[in-house]
């Protein structure tokens, strides 16, 4: 769907991403978190995803790339032969690095589609309470991929992502 964001408006993508983190269900385990990938030179939105929107303890972005492989009837895996080469990907916290439940970490799948994806837009940085030193960041710039953080908002979105966690 052609978006009616202006091309390149990066925070206005993140509300639009903090609009879906509003979404998920409020858990003390998990960060609430909203997803958008872009196809920047037609400015078209491919995919959107939230915290547990679909079964299996779903991480935001991993909601995305699984709706991709099914609109292209490819496991995800084989994703990146199938999408345009110029995507971002906007989501709210930083892609995780580790995941407790078994799941492939949302970087690795980022990782995957490295000749796709060109820029990762972050609303926070990787809170340190479920994961210590997150190399996520390193690793998606070691494999080219810009990481650029998306100021202004971050009250905001820690205050979605952590709802339904016990306040110390």
């Amino acid at each position: 769907m052609a978006s009616s964001i202006q091309p390149g408006d990066h925070k206005e993508f993140m509300r639009l991403a903090l609009s879906l983190a509003q979404k998920s269900p409020p858990k003390p385990t998990n960060y609430r978190v909203g997803a958008v990938v872009v196809d920047v030179p037609s400015n078209t939105i491919l995919a959107t995803g939230y915290t547990l929107e679909l079964e299996g303890n779903t991480h935001a972005e991993q909601c995305c790339f699984m709706k991709l492989a099914h609109q292209h009837g490819v496991p995800e895996e084989k994703l990146g032969e199938v999408l345009p080469s110029d995507l971002a990907l906007y989501t709210t916290v930083e892609p995780c690095s580790k995941r407790l439940s078994g799941n492939l970490p949302c970087v690795e799948r980022v990782l995957r589609l490295a000749g796709c994806i060109k820029t990762v837009y972050v609303g926070i940085l990787e809170p340190e309470k479920f994961v210590q030193e997150n190399t996520g960041r390193k690793s998606l710039k070691d494999a080219g991929i810009e990481v650029v953080h998306v100021e202004g908002m971050e009250k905001e979105i820690l205050d979605v992502a952590t709802a339904g966690h016990v306040k110390e």
